[in-house]
C-alpha cells in the first residue's frame, strides 16, 4: 500500500488466467498457503487465447491498474496451440498500449502450470508491486464506471 498525501493507494490488479493451468496453479497456490496480494482479481478463462484484446482495454477502463494474463506454457496447452495464438495476440496489444501511452509495467504475460504454485505466488507479488511503483491508472480509465 503506498501512502500518497492523506490518501492510501490501493491498486487493483486484473489476472486473467487459463483453466488448465494457471487457474490450478492459483489454487495450488492457495492450498499450499503462500501468499500473493489480495489485490489481485482473478478471471477464469477456458484458455489464454481466448482472452480478446478488448477484455484488458476494457478491464483498464472499469478502474483496474494493472492486468496480467497467464496461460499454459508454449507446446503444454490443452487447445495444442492456445497459448501460441494468445502470444501472438498480446504481443500486438502491448505495441497498441505503447502507442498510447500507457506504461509497458501495466501488462504483462507470463506461463504458469498446475504445479507452479510457488511461481503464481511469486509472480503475482511481483506484479503487484511493479503496479504499486507505477501508482494510479489514469490514462484509459472511464469516469462514468466511478462510483460516487
Amino acid at each position: 500500500m503506498q501512502i500518497t498525501g492523506e490518501q492510501t493507494f490501493t491498486p487493483l490488479i486484473t489476472a486473467f488466467c487459463c483453466n488448465w493451468c494457471s487457474y490450478a496453479g492459483a489454487d495450488l497456490a492457495g492450498t499450499s498457503r503462500l501468499a500473493y496480494p489480495a489485490e489481485v482479481r482473478i478471471i477464469k478463462v477456458p484458455c489464454s487465447c481466448r482472452i480478446n484484446p478488448l477484455f484488458v482495454l476494457r478491464a483498464f477502463q472499469k478502474g483496474a491498474d494493472g492486468v496480467i494474463i497467464c496461460g499454459c506454457h508454449p507446446g503444454d496447452c490443452h487447445y495444442i496451440m492456445g497459448n501460441y495464438y494468445a502470444r501472438r495476440r498480446m504481443t500486438l496489444l502491448f505495441s497498441l498500449l505503447d502507442f498510447m501511452g500507457i506504461e509497458r509495467g501495466r501488462t504483462h504475460l507470463e506461463w504458469v502450470s498446475a504445479a507452479e504454485g510457488a511461481k503464481f505466488a511469486a509472480t503475482m507479488s511481483g506484479f503487484a508491486e511493479n503496479i504499486h511503483k507505477l501508482g494510479k491508472n489514469r490514462r484509459l480509465e472511464d469516469l462514468r464506471c466511478k462510483s460516487s
